[in-house]
């Protein structure tokens, strides 16, 4: 299985949280992204969103399909988040369009077992696999980018 955690680009600020859109430098973040992602992705991919009108607009730069999941929204926990992707079990590739801290929590448990708070950038996605060596699952970390990085 592909993981890619992917936090939502540079919004505005304002209430509510939930209708807060992307900022010109957000969408140009979103576009760039996109457009290094797309040669990139498997073909087997589900995107999912959480329901915010900033996170939609930067799932929207990859000009597919997507799924909103509420559960993936602001303030969810990591367990959440993984449990929505089906980590470590589902085909193929999930791309999960979320909101600090939780993106951080999800990476930071992949990566060391503790959820703890690390910071991933807006815009910025982490990309993770799980590849099984017999009886042991492996997490790997191909790629850490932000996209001042492109």
């Amino acid at each position: 299985m592909e993981l890619i955690l992917w936090r939502h680009a540079e919004a505005e600020d304002g209430v509510p949280d939930s209708a807060r859109e992307l900022t010109d430098k957000g969408l140009k973040q979103a576009r760039v992204m996109a457009e290094w992602l797309k040669p990139r992705l498997p073909k087997n991919i589900r995107i999912i969103v959480s329901p915010t009108r900033r996170t939609q607009q930067t799932a929207a730069a990859l000009d597919g399909d997507f799924e909103t999941v509420g559960a993936i929204g602001p303030g969810a926990s990591a367990k959440a988040i993984l449990a929505a992707a089906e980590w470590p079990d589902a085909k193929g590739a999930v791309i999960v369009v979320g909101h600090q801290p939780t993106l951080g929590e999800v990476a930071a448990f992949l990566m060391s077992g503790d959820p703890m708070e690390w910071s991933v950038r807006k815009g910025a996605i982490w990309w993770f696999s799980n590849k099984k060596k017999g009886d042991l699952a492996e997490v790997v970390l191909h790629t850490s980018i932000s996209p001042d990085m492109l």
